[in-house]
């Protein structure tokens, strides 16, 4: 329910933002396009300026769906109301505070099957990204060849090194998902468990001014961790296609410069 939430909000934002587009930007479309602009020379310099090109949109949506989920997760009430139990064991249709078991809303971001799903898909979209600037044969050069390996032994000897570290690289890109998911998950968890507990620790008196420190922390948690998964992502991905994508940059460069050249060798003879 929360992810739609989010993506209700997003678009509705950005509907707003576009309605009356002018040259000279005001409100919130000022924000809009100072917001994606700096977003777009942030990962620009990460993926550089042919990849950022082609996965802005995903990281981009990324980043803001991650970040609104995350304060949205905030709330209160979000997790906090719902259907459970007293302590005392006798069910009640409306749960106190501190013994929801069934929450109407919960955090997005604190749910594993989220995360483990946004972690999927760009895998599926790394993978994707990959082959197209790679492709096959590119890709698993890239995983288990090292360049130039020598000759004779030393050059067998070269081909089982770099074959025994493209297995753990596979490995490691395997298991990028699943660090990924936890690692927002469990910061997000913890951000509610702490929340939680500071309400209980203060009571009656204190449960509502306790954890306002802490919601302020939180912010900024929700704001990091958006970023730092948004950044992990952008940088598997130029780790695997950067390279390819700026020497085949390199090379229509250079091919223009060559048309440059040969057009001013014309002009000389003509002259």
């Amino acid at each position: 329910m929360i992810t739609w939430i989010v993506a209700l909000i997003l678009i509705i934002v950005a509907q707003l933002a576009t309605r009356k587009i002018s040259l000279v930007p005001s409100g919130l479309q000022n924000f809009m396009e100072w917001l994606v602009e700096g977003m777009y020379e942030f990962f620009g310099e990460i993926l550089g300026k042919h990849l950022v090109k082609k996965t802005f949109w995903f990281f981009c949506t990324l980043f803001l769906f991650i970040l609104v989920t995350n304060w949205l997760g905030l709330i209160p009430g979000v997790g906090t109301i719902g259907y459970g139990e007293h302590s005392s064991g006798s069910f009640l249709g409306l749960a106190s505070l501190d013994h929801v078991s069934e929450p109407i809303l919960r955090g997005g971001n604190a749910d594993l099957n989220m995360t483990l799903a946004m972690s999927l898909t760009f895998f599926v979209l790394w993978l994707i990204w990959s082959l197209q600037s790679l492709g096959i044969g590119g890709f698993l050069k890239h995983l288990f060849s090292g360049g130039d390996n020598g000759k004779g032994i030393m050059a067998w000897f070269m081909i089982a090194i770099f074959l025994f570290v493209g297995v753990i690289e596979v490995i490691s890109i395997a298991f990028r998902p699943v660090s990924l998911s936890f690692r927002l998950y469990g910061n997000i968890f913890a951000g509610e468990n702490i929340l939680e507990a500071m309400m209980m620790l203060g009571g009656k008196w204190l449960g509502c001014i306790l954890p306002l420190p802490f919601y302020f922390l939180e912010l900024l948690v929700g704001l990091v961790q958006a970023l730092v998964f948004a950044l992990l992502t952008s940088v598997f991905t130029a780790l695997m296609c950067e390279h390819h994508e700026e020497s085949h940059g390199d090379g229509h460069e250079a091919h223009g410069d060559g048309h440059e050249a040969h057009g001013d060798k014309k002009d000389a003879h003509a002259h």
